[in-house]
């Protein structure tokens, strides 16, 4: 199942699931669906903004470094880039009224550098979902996340674990 849904409405956005963002539970990650939505614009003020509070490295905060560097530019910190993309997955993709927390994140890669002017988009795939034994009230989602730019290459990608809980929550 391939969906699109470049919409930035947040409660009423669907982004391929059959339920709302709001009244999503675990059920609703199919494993195998693959999930396309969001747009969020990267600009050179928010690179460098960024980058000198949390990544200040001068291929981030310096243009005229930046451009003598071997990225031959400024580039946006992988840092804000996991950051935009995470406004996207929060957005599109998480349950607003049954995530529980994320234990973590796995195999995180920056492919390509994030660039001034790029817009960047998401496709996640629903890798795993099982229902917990020891809390059968809720089950974990494993996303297969590739944060795409305007030209469809993937920048970045990342395993994301979320414990979501179960709409039918008997065992």
């Amino acid at each position: 199942m391939v969906s699109k849904a470049l919409s930035q409405d947040t409660a009423g956005t669907t982004a391929g699931f059959v339920s709302r963002i709001d009244d999503r539970y675990f059920e609703d990650y199919v494993p195998g669906s693959v999930h396309e939505f969001g747009e969020i614009a990267v600009n050179a003020e928010e690179i460098i903004e960024f980058a000198q509070r949390y990544d200040p490295q001068d291929f981030h905060t310096d243009p005229e470094a930046a451009a003598k560097s071997r990225f031959g530019g400024l580039i946006a910190s992988g840092w804000q880039t996991c950051g935009l993309m995470m406004r996207l997955y929060s957005e599109h993709y998480l349950t607003k009224n049954a995530s529980l927390a994320s234990p973590g994140i796995d195999e995180l890669r920056w492919l390509i550098p994030v660039r001034p002017e790029d817009t960047l988009t998401m496709r996640v795939t629903v890798a795993e979902a099982r229902r917990s034994k020891s809390k059968p009230d809720r089950g974990l989602v494993r996303s297969a996340i590739e944060v795409l730019n305007q030209k469809g290459e993937i920048v970045m990608t990342m395993l994301a674990m979320n414990l979501i809980t179960c709409r039918n929550r008997e065992t």
